[in-house]
């Protein structure tokens, strides 16, 4: 999927099933924005593969909404990993990227705080 900064002034929603096999806790992550270790379970490869361009100048903010406590896991088009599990609010997750001002592919997963699965819905928007 392709998608620009500009178009997603307008807030994207993409449906998911939250949840997967593979335990946070035993990958060797080093997410950039959190000080300790990963919880919750995902599936192995990416829920979303968004190829995003013309991102420079905006704030990119990738959110979650579910019927579950869910975690957001993403890899940027650096290589760069982030994770949250609440910030949203509700037991759901938010990652806010100021000025990520690299065009590419962010891979992002979707998972749940217990393994259990559930039905989601990520939001994307820039800022």
């Amino acid at each position: 999927m392709n998608i620009t900064g500009e178009q997603l002034y307008s807030p994207r929603q993409f449906s998911v099933v939250a949840g997967g096999d593979q335990n946070l806790e035993n990958c060797k992550i080093d997410a950039a924005n959190w000080g300790g270790s990963l919880t919750g379970h995902v599936i192995s490869a990416p829920d979303y593969s968004i190829s995003i361009s013309g991102v420079s100048g905006y704030d990119l903010e990738f959110r979650v909404i579910g019927t579950c406590d869910t975690v957001l896991l993403i890899n940027n088009a650096h290589g760069t990993w982030f994770y949250d599990d609440d910030s949203y609010g509700d037991g759901d997750p938010k990652i806010r990227l100021n000025n990520p001002g690299s065009d590419g592919v962010y891979d992002v997963w979707i998972g749940t705080f217990n393994g259990a699965a559930c039905d989601a819905t990520l939001i994307v928007e820039s800022f």
